[in-house]
């Protein structure tokens, strides 16, 4: 903010100054920036901005005089290459008959001394001009340079495409990566060949999520690259599921005390992986730090601006930094570089002071020697014989960038050229005019750039002005001397045809731990299938317990936030993964349950036959033919009604099973009730007609008489089973309220109203009975039957008052386990009572099988 502030009222008074001149119709230079440079005349020019120096050093300030202009020092080896680049690709392209014919290339390369304000001064010295005066005053021809190559990094970037974009003029960056500077609003007219930090930090997130590590550490510089990266970073890896377990900022003063709590940071927390984002000006200081806590077993994922820094690669740092995994830029092969950048020589043009500097810094001497014992340069020394990063061209990256840039412009300058008039994308169809030429036109073709360069990477820029991701992922891993090699494990390539964007040579990877496997970075470990996460208050999202899923219902993925309910006929299996068939529940005849009430129901119904058989051997006898053997053997075969009708109850419900059911259970045992009821009214008859007041009593109650009271009393039954099986049929259903695990197979009644008509009916008829035959207890014992009827009577009501809150309390299929006891119960009752007695007079005492025996009371007390 202070800088632009500084540059707006530096520029008004130097405009200010200027306005009495340009009365007179020329523009003087006011003045000069000392600036070192290369420089070469050409048709078309391109500015350049590389930092070849270090450090700027300022002259002190007396207020008294005009102060000094600054200088650079601490000549950067690998920077000059990179500036050589730029001249090689020029050059390069000159030559080439098929890019930009019978147009020259010319370059204006300025040194930013890796200072703001340096950068500004170069910036400004480039778009200006540096003739001494101009006298065209309508601006027409070419601008002084068309475009700009640099500036390397995103604080100088940042600031002069704020002042440049206003004019649109273009800019395009081989080096900085700030994500703000995608920003088209604000910086209409950057460009980069370098992916913006947006795209780094996505290709780590891609790292991360290769190897779970969801639990992380951030360290960030305290700078634009720093902040934005950082706060990129924040955002992307919460949408992938990961956690940031603390974040620090470098400190650009290095003080001591801060460097030392980010150590203990790093050291306290659980976090394995941790991931810098910084240059290595302002890292340098916390590895020295970790040497000294020595803190080790930590992953350390570097960031493109210190991934390949060679002064982490000692001998020290090792034991620490072994294993390092880190971000680079794309490197790339340039035939011819290396032998044109040992053809390189001085001369004497105050404009290309830059080489002149290189040569001094590079073979320890002097063109102008100005004091003893300083050796003299020739110019003619051999480059071959040096060993530098000048003259390595293994690695070449951020030149390999500086030589798209060129390239880029070059290809859009050439596209501008090949407009047809009349067909051109301007305003009234127009083409640029190249003798006056204008940068914002070359902005709009810039913009459209795509071509594939030597070494076969697409160059292109989207809507942004953001070149295509792609990056080299490297290892730091021992060399044979003890120190650090990095070398190329993998590659992040966002626009890979295959879609896979990360591709990782693991068995290449090396890793500093001791099972030299890829370490643990998670605050908690995943969910399997079949529980779900819980979040610890408190803490982040991936910090968390796992909660078994709850009964039907699962979780089949791994770290499932919700557990997802089961289908109605569906629950979950024991390890709560996936959704079963529930299980169907009713009285099977597998069940034990069912198989004893099987046996039940046929041994009730063989001995039904084996009294019937019995009686039947026996029908002319006394006792059997007392009280209308017809009755008894309507009874038996009623009472073989009800153990049949218990079938009906068990296997699995149907349709025709669930309607006979209660049906046939109703009508066996109103005909059951109804035959004890008319031999109930048969003893009171007789004895009656025993008396010489009723002699005539039974002649009223006789065979016929009793045979049409059972048949009327059963068909009341059959009409109320007609009438509730046409209206409300009972079906089969499926029933999971009982228990949520099961289904459970019933059959529902259809209608309440019917079904209590039913059994009340049953009660009704069963009332009367006990009610007549406890009134008839108390006639003579021989022949007296009323006894056990009532017996029988008071077993059944028993058994059926009973069983109606037993019924309703017992659910599923124990529901129908005591219907059918119930059934069982009073029909066993009512066969033991009212036949067991003749039974063991017929079979085990013959003798008393007699009329007389019968009659004998009665023939006494007469």
């Amino acid at each position: 903010m202070w800088t632009t502030l500084i540059i707006f009222l530096y520029l008004s008074f130097k405009f200010s100054s200027a306005a009495s001149v340009l009365r007179s119709g020329t523009c003087q230079l006011q003045g000069r920036f000392r600036l070192n440079g290369m420089y070469q005349t050409g048709d078309v020019i391109l500015g350049g901005l590389f930092e070849v120096h270090f450090l700027t050093v300022f002259p002190e300030l007396s207020f008294r005089t005009e102060p000094k202009p600054p200088y650079c020092e601490q000549f950067d080896m690998a920077s000059f290459q990179q500036a050589q680049t730029m001249v090689f690709a020029i050059d390069e392209i000159n030559k080439n008959p098929n890019l930009l014919p019978n147009i020259t290339l010319g370059y204006h390369l300025y040194d930013n001394c890796v200072m703001l304000g340096m950068a500004f001064r170069a910036a400004f010295s480039l778009v200006s001009g540096t003739e001494e005066s101009f006298s065209n005053l309508n601006c027409t021809g070419p601008p002084p340079v068309i475009g700009i190559v640099g500036d390397s990094n995103s604080t100088p970037s940042i600031a002069i495409s704020s002042v440049l974009g206003l004019f649109r003029v273009p800019i395009v960056s081989y080096f900085a990566t700030c994500s703000c500077l995608s920003n088209r609003e604000k910086y209409p007219s950057f460009f980069r060949t370098i992916p913006s930090d947006a795209f780094q930090v996505r290709a780590m997130i891609k790292i991360l999520k290769h190897f779970g590590w969801t639990w992380v550490g951030l360290v960030y510089s305290d700078d634009d690259y720093g902040n934005h990266a950082a706060q990129s970073f924040l955002q992307d890896v919460q949408v992938f599921g990961g956690c940031v377990a603390f974040s620090e900022i470098l400190p650009l003063d290095n003080n001591r005390k801060e460097i030392q709590h980010t150590v203990g940071v790093i050291q306290a927390s659980t976090a394995r992986v941790v991931v810098v984002f910084s240059t290595s000006t302002y890292l340098l200081p916390l590895m020295d730090e970790v040497v000294l806590q020595n803190v080790t077993d930590r992953q350390w994922i570097a960031s493109e601006a210190w991934a390949t820094s060679p002064v982490f690669h000692t001998h020290h740092l090792l034991p620490f930094l072994g294993g390092t995994l880190g971000i680079v830029i794309r490197r790339g092969e340039i035939q011819g570089l290396h032998e044109f950048l040992l053809h390189l020589r001085p001369n004497n043009d105050q404009r290309n002071n830059m080489v002149r500097i290189f040569w001094e810094n590079m073979f320890k001497c002097r063109f102008n020697i100005g004091g003893r014992g300083e050796k003299n340069c020739s110019g003619q020394e051999d480059l071959s014989n040096t060993d530098t990063a000048y003259t390595d061209v293994s690695e070449l990256r951020a030149s390999y960038n500086v030589y798209k840039t060129v390239y880029a412009l070059a290809h859009a300058l050439h596209d501008l050229m090949q407009c047809e008039e009349g067909r051109g994308p301007f305003s009234g169809n127009k083409c640029a005019d190249i003798t006056n030429l204008q940068p914002w036109q070359l902005v709009h073709y810039l913009q459209k750039v795509n071509f594939t360069t030597g070494f076969g990477d697409i160059v292109s820029f989207d809507k942004n002005g953001d070149a295509l991701a792609i990056y080299d992922v490297m290892n730091w891993q021992p060399s044979s001397d003890g120190s650090i090699v990095v070398r190329t494990v993998g590659v992040v390539n966002e626009g890979a045809t295959t879609g896979k964007v990360l591709t990782l040579d693991e068995e290449a990877l090396y890793w500093n731990f001791e099972r030299k496997k890829p370490p643990r970075s998670v605050c908690s470990e995943s969910c399997p299938p079949g529980t779900r996460r819980a979040r610890r208050k408190g803490l982040p999202v991936c910090c968390f317990d796992c909660l078994p899923c709850a009964d039907g219902e699962i979780s089949h993925t791994t770290d499932a936030d919700e557990c997802t309910i089961c289908p109605d006929d569906f629950w979950s299996n024991p390890d709560k993964d996936r959704c079963v068939p529930k299980e169907e529940e009713f009285l099977s005849y597998e069940d034990p349950l069912g198989i004893s009430l099987t046996t039940a129901s046929l041994l009730g119904t063989c001995f039904c036959a084996l009294v019937m058989a019995i009686f039947a051997h026996h029908r002319n006898t006394p006792i059997v033919r007392a009280n209308n053997s017809e009755l008894s053997f309507l009874l038996l075969l009623s009472l073989k009604l009800c153990f049949l009708c218990v079938l009906l109850f068990i296997g699995r419900p149907q349709l025709w099973t669930c309607q006979l059911r209660h049906a046939v259970f109703g009508i066996s045992f109103v005909l059951c009730i109804s035959s004890i009821l008319v031999k109930t009214m048969v003893v009171i008859a007789v004895f009656k007609s025993s008396r010489p007041e009723g002699k005539g009593a039974i002649k009223w109650f006789g065979t016929a008489q009793q045979r049409s009271t059972v048949m009327v009393l059963t068909a009341l039954q059959v009409a109320i089973c007609i009438v509730w099986l046409s209206n409300a049929s009972p079906t089969p259903h499926k029933n999971s309220q009982y228990v949520s695990s099961k289904i459970v197979y019933e059959c529902t009644i259809g209608s309440v109203a019917g079904f209590a008509v039913l059994l009340g009916y049953i009660g009704f008829l069963a009332a009367v009975s006990f009610l007549l035959a406890f009134l008839a207890r108390n006639l003579p014992d021989n022949f007296n039957e009323a006894k056990f009827i009532t017996f029988s009577m008071l077993i059944f009501c028993a058994v059926w008052i009973a069983f109606v809150p037993a019924y309703v309390s017992s659910p599923g299929k124990n529901a129908v386990a005591v219907e059918i006891f119930a059934i069982l119960a009073s029909s066993f009752g009512l066969l033991v009572a009212i036949f067991a007695p003749k039974c063991y007079i017929i079979l085990l005492h013959p003798e008393k099988n007699t009329k007389k025996n019968i009659m004998g009371r009665e023939t006494q007390n007469k």
